[in-house]
């Protein structure tokens, strides 16, 4: 376990590298803490006053102390998720340089985690405040990997759906489905840019950091889901677009074959209904069924000519109702 002198408002964990974490909670950036905070690491002063204006959005900085020990700072909009799998949105502040780690009104059930014995020896193990940091980032992607993995289940159920029933709504599915990823991905790019700002920092003494290699490999991960997710409901909604052409085609030519065949039948009609006395056959019983049968006999005989020329297909044969189209 991770053991913190704790006092209100704030968790003050000494690290067996030889670096300090402070948590700490506050609303007010003009409190006590924070001013001690600022007396004791004077560079914090200007991440401090920029802090309160930072409220629901992203932010990074890298900064070089004396021009020599790089420092970041900045704030982080993030996921968390619970052992129900409820979700929730968050936001915490940090700072690091090479003696201290400090985070800001970070979520209790992190620091719940952080503070589990797996976690505390991992941050034992590091060497730098800035390797702290990693580890903490690190546990909270993996809310992220959760979230995927609820997504790809009710993806899964949009291809299932499309399979076997492709109904009107479909499309509304996917779509979903895309503001979803692109919800995660949006929350995700903190994470890339602390690998890119860490690298703008450290540069080649990230080689031998472990905490920074395992970060980047979860975020290489991360990337790689987020982009085959990105691919597979492209492929759903091209997939989507082709049905609905097909069909559409279908429709048309459908409507066209039965536009075809009942010509002669409007043909007949409009001749035998315009009001002329002496219209072949109209004065006799048997005028009728001679129109009649010769209406049929040449609807039939536009049928087979189409079907022999191969242009009626399978348009007019019943689909059974399990089929993709």
């Amino acid at each position: 376990m991770l053991g913190p002198d704790r006092m209100e408002g704030q968790d003050i964990y000494t690290i067996a590298g030889g670096w300090k974490w402070y948590d700490v909670r506050t609303d007010d950036w003009q409190s006590s803490w924070i001013g001690e905070l600022r007396t004791n690491y004077p560079y914090t002063a200007e991440w401090f006053d920029l802090a309160s204006t930072l409220k629901e959005r992203n932010y990074l900085s890298v900064r070089f102390k004396d021009g020599v020990e790089p420092v970041i700072m900045g704030t982080m909009l993030y996921k968390v998720t619970d052992d129900a799998d409820h979700y929730k949105s968050e936001q915490f502040y940090f700072y690091t340089d090479h003696q201290v780690l400090i985070t800001i009104n970070l979520d209790e059930h992190t620091r719940s985690v952080m503070a589990k014995s797996d976690r505390a020896s991992m941050l034992h193990q590091c060497q730098k405040p800035v390797d702290g940091m990693f580890v903490l980032a690190r546990a909270i992607l993996h809310y992220y990997h959760a979230g995927m993995d609820q997504f790809e289940h009710n993806l899964r159920l949009v291809e299932r759906d499309m399979r076997t029933r492709n109904s009107r709504s479909l499309m509304d599915s996917i779509l979903s489905s895309r503001f979803e990823l692109l919800e995660w991905s949006n929350l995700f790019i903190p994470f890339q840019e602390l690998i890119a700002a860490a690298k703008e920092g450290y540069h080649g003494e990230l080689d031998s950091s472990r905490s920074f290699q395992q970060l980047l490999h979860r975020v290489e991960r991360m990337e790689k889901l987020i982009y085959h997710y990105e691919r597979e409901i492209d492929t759903l909604v091209s997939i989507d677009d082709a049905i609905s052409a097909f069909r559409g085609n279908e429709i048309m030519k459908t409507l066209t074959i039965f536009t075809v065949l009942f010509t002669p039948a409007t043909v007949v009609g409009a001749i035998w209904g315009m009001n002329f006395v002496n219209l072949p056959a109209i004065n006799t019983f048997w005028g009728f069924t001679v129109v009649s049968s010769f209406t049929l006999l040449w609807t039939g005989g536009m049928y087979l000519w189409m079907r022999t020329k191969g242009w009626t297909g399978d348009l007019l044969q019943v689909k059974s109702s399990n089929k993709n189209l």
